[in-house]
């Protein structure tokens, strides 16, 4: 295998705007700043994210600006059980599941506390500078001097709750199991800051990346919208990240140049917009921003006005790598369908998917739909007998097993029970509920943790369609490939998703260029095959884009015409590419709010 080339830390240059680095510039920007202040006292608020380090904003402050006073945002919050009984409808009993979260940011708050605080704030002495920090900041003083954005991507969170390193909004809770604090992230803090971000995020005069301790740097907020504009209107990756598992397989490392000496690694996440982070370059210096915020910042040219009249502020589709080669088979499973998520858990679409096979064994296979004559429940019966007394489950006496290879497309749509098996990297391209997967039995084994994974036959028992057996899977989800046009050098073929999913994909081959259009909607590509391809504007309005082996990119929609051909290593080589959109016929609405 020749040396990766995988770029793991892909960037968006952006020029025009200086980038500040470490706590003691970025406060005398703050003393810049109030020098020329004509008031008698000066109102900053720092707002911040779920899980950024604030006593570490507060340590810099009181090092380096020590006249100012500053004021904890978290002395105005409701009390801790008052706000838990608020939360527990949405985080629920179930070990994995809640229902999302209508809440806003200000029901987290004691009116009158914030009343206290304002009243302190109006009573400050002359030429007092006044610095209100921590999440819901600007709730307290929604019109200050200045306000600070603290920002904070998901992972590093999901990272620091694995650290026991910090806790939910208005909880002490931080040597909880990560299952509660991400579950209650999930469906509550997450959805409530998120409203609140996209409510002030076009009145943030700065904003502040933290997402490595003790290593700040600033933009302004002029910077930050700029850079979602360049990011708009040319193709771009976000910044993967990887996970062991308890199935995690060896290809990953090798492919994506990743540590030799891990366990494993199981997933990785090259395009999931709500986790992922974008780096943008401001004269050398990286600045990283969770990538959900261009989804808010910039919805309509990204995805296009009939996806964002349909899906409002939510990337609704995923890339991501499940690698098991050399590892084991991943859970036995099975996707709500839209109804039952509609119902149960308050979102309005569910996990159509499908797996293409990036890489395989020889002996590689997938466990996709049920055998002949199922009977459910004696089925179900032995699911639950294997959960309750840890007897093993014979998967293969009621699941089919197929044998598959490289670059085999094999769609699941919601409903359909799956898992890949051992000695194979799918790239799994689905819609982006995130989270929605009922195990039904993960093969007797531990997590990394040494404890028993969540498994949800109760869910799942209720969302099996138990006439998705092996002649319907055969005829409706296995390779359904077609050809759709050809031209000099290229063959572009559709490949799927289910005709229930809202998804369309399709694969080119080429050794040659091949011109690509939005059509008014974005696209999500990953190279397939080839060591390194271009992607160009035949008018020139983005740079030329390189892209390498199994690297995932996005392709917003006001790009419009692009193409694609191989170059460097692979010129005059077959390459390929996936590439998935929405269909905008008769699209519903799937906004979650």
């Amino acid at each position: 295998m020749k040396k990766s080339n995988f770029e793991k830390f892909p960037s968006i240059e952006v020029e025009g705007h200086k980038c500040i680095e470490g706590w003691k510039n970025i406060t005398e920007k703050i003393i810049e700043i109030n020098q020329r202040h004509t008031g008698n006292n000066f109102l900053a608020v720092v707002e911040c994210y779920p899980g950024v380090y604030e006593n570490e904003i507060a340590a810099a402050i009181r090092q380096y600006i020590p006249e100012a006073k500053i004021y904890d945002a978290s002395i105005a919050l409701k009390p801790q059980d008052e706000i838990e009984k608020m939360v527990y409808p949405f985080v629920t009993d179930d070990p994995v599941f809640g229902y999302m979260a209508p809440l806003n940011l200000e029901d987290f708050f004691d009116a009158k506390k914030i009343r206290l605080l304002q009243d302190e704030l109006t009573n400050t002495v002359n030429k007092q500078i006044s610095i209100i920090l921590g999440l819901g900041a600007s709730v307290i003083c929604p019109a200050p001097d200045l306000l600070f954005y603290a920002d904070m991507p998901r992972w590093e969170i999901q990272l620091r709750f694995r650290q026991n390193a910090i806790s939910n909004i208005g909880a002490q809770n931080k040597e909880a199991e990560f299952s509660y604090l991400y579950k209650r992230s999930f469906f509550v803090d997450w959805r409530v800051c998120d409203r609140h971000k996209k409510r002030i995020m076009n009145d943030w005069d700065f904003v502040i990346d933290t997402t490595i301790p003790g290593t700040p740097k600033l933009i302004s907020g002029t910077a930050i919208r700029e850079a979602w504009e360049e990011a708009v209107s040319r193709p771009f990756r976000t910044v993967p990240f990887f996970d062991p598992g308890p199935w995690g397989g060896q290809w990953l490392k090798e492919v994506c140049d990743l540590d030799r000496d891990a366990q494993n690694f199981a997933w990785g996440f090259d395009c999931v917009p709500e986790e992922n982070s974008l780096l943008f370059s401001f004269d050398g210096i990286l600045f990283e921003s969770p990538a959900i915020n261009l989804v808010f910042a910039k919805p309509e040219k990204l995805l296009g006005k009939k996806v964002f009249d349909a899906f409002g502020t939510e990337f609704p589709i995923r890339f991501d790598f499940l690698d098991t080669m050399e590892g084991g088979n991943l859970s036995l499973q099975v996707h709500p369908l839209r109804e039952y998520i509609k119902e149960k858990f308050g979102m309005p679409y569910t996990q159509d998917e499908s797996y293409y096979i990036m890489d395989a064994k020889d002996d590689a296979y997938v466990y996709l739909g049920l055998k002949e004559k199922v009977v459910p429940e004696k089925m179900v019966h032995q699911l639950e007998e294997a959960q309750e007394n840890g007897d093993g489950f014979n998967a293969e006496e009621f699941v089919q097993k197929w044998h598959v290879k490289k670059h085999d497309h094999i769609l699941i749509p919601a409903g359909t029970v799956h898992c890949s098996g051992a000695d194979t990297v799918v790239l799994e391209i689905s819609a982006t509920p995130y989270i929605f997967t009922f195990k039904l039995w993960d093969w007797g084994r531990m997590g990394l943790d040494g404890k028993p994974r969540p498994i949800s036959i109760e869910h799942g028992k209720e969302v099996i369609q138990w006439n998705r057996t092996a002649n319907w899977t055969k005829e409706n989800i296995i390779n359904k490939i077609g050809k759709v046009n050809e031209g000099d050098g290229w063959l572009e073929e559709k490949t799927g998703l289910d005709p229930s999913s809202f998804i369309e994909t399709r694969r080119h081959w080429f050794s040659k260029k091949v011109v690509h259009h939005t059509n008014g909607v974005f696209a999500v590509l990953n190279l397939i095959k080839g060591r390194e391809a271009i992607v160009e504007s035949p008018s020139d309005s983005f740079k030329p884009f390189v892209i390498h082996y199994a690297e995932t990119f996005i392709v917003p929609a006001a790009v419009g015409e692009y193409s694609i051909r191989p170059y460097g290593e692979s010129e005059g080589a077959e390459c390929a590419t996936i590439k998935a959109f929405v269909r905008t016929e008769n699209l519903i609405d799937y906004r979650i709010n």
